[in-house]
């Protein structure tokens, strides 16, 4: 390994630690310095020390996050000075009513799950790749498997806090789909009264004229 590896001048030091702010702002989890280190090729002592350098800049700056050390890797959380505000938004947000087209969404998951996301588009007649996101974000849908047909595309299925919200202890006490599908007698109903007769009218001339032809 090269000195210049090794030591590397301030410049590059910038955009290793650069490079470290990308990596554990976009990881699920903890990202080990370890791994840190053989993403950026440099020694494990010196991916410790910046992300250090990093912790103590933000503290510093009285940033509103910061980077910690926890379950053996580096994370970006809040800093705890603010929960309160940080507690504020998450409340709000659990409030916040879904839209009609993401509750459209969540009863065809919960009735046909699992199911994928083109076969929930299939039943809308839209894309629905936003509301999805929206419901797992929410933690009322999530990932529970892949269709085993081409593609292997992501099946979605409801999760424990949906039945919590609802107060079912599990998917089979869902009120039968049927009840909220019209009998055939209704729907024959609406139809005949919705079914309009087309009245033609005819000038008096026209009828006396149809009547005296031969």
């Amino acid at each position: 390994m090269s000195d210049d590896i090794l030591n590397p001048i301030e410049d590059q030091v910038a955009e290793f630690k650069r490079a470290i702010e990308s990596i554990v702002l976009v990881a699920h989890d903890p990202v080990p310095a370890e791994l840190l280190a053989q993403l950026l090729e440099q020694p494990t002592v010196l991916i410790e020390q910046w992300c250090e350098e990093l912790a103590s800049g933000y503290a510093e700056d009285e940033r509103g996050f910061e980077l910690v050390h926890v379950a053996g890797g580096f994370r970006y959380q809040t800093a705890g000075d603010l929960t309160p505000y940080v507690e504020r938004f998450l409340l709000h947000d659990q409030r916040a009513r879904l839209s009609g087209a993401a509750l459209e969404t969540l009863a065809i998951v919960a009735y046909k799950q699992p199911i994928s996301r083109a076969q929930v588009a299939a039943i809308r007649g839209v894309d629905p790749d936003g509301v999805l996101r929206t419901l797992q974000a929410r933690g009322y849908i999530d990932e529970v498997g892949r269709d085993p047909g081409p593609g292997q595309a992501i099946l979605y299925g409801t999760t424990d806090s949906f039945l919590e919200k609802l107060g079912l202890p599990s998917l089979d006490d869902l009120p039968p789909i049927a009840e909220f599908i019209p009998s055939a007698e209704v729907v024959e109903a609406l139809e005949t009264g919705l079914r309009v007769t087309p009245v033609i009218e005819v000038a008096p001339s026209e009828i006396d004229g149809a009547t005296r032809a031969p």
